[in-house]
């Protein structure tokens, strides 16, 4: 018999429980954003699903990445906007 493989969201949210501690640890203001770190990731499970890494916190920390890119990249173009209309 082969080895099962488990769903991709259970391996995240075994993850996740994984550093349980580590968020405890945590400020109650830098939990919250730990769990939007983590919730980031979730946003990517199907990639995760579809790469397949031995090791699934690569993935998630990708995920994490990708949306950061993202919110930076909005950020900076709503700055490039403000300058552009407050320009003399």
């Amino acid at each position: 018999m082969g080895r099962t493989v488990l769903p991709y969201s259970q391996v995240w949210e075994e993850e996740r429980e994984r550093w349980r501690k580590f968020r405890r640890a945590l400020r109650k203001e830098d939990q919250a954003h730990f769990d939007r770190l983590f919730e980031a990731a979730r946003l990517h499970l199907q990639a995760g699903v579809y790469a397949a890494h031995p090791w699934p916190l690569e993935s998630m920390l990708l995920a994490m990445l990708l949306e950061h890119e993202k919110a930076l990249s909005r950020l900076s173009e709503r700055l490039a906007r403000v300058e552009k209309k407050t320009a003399p």
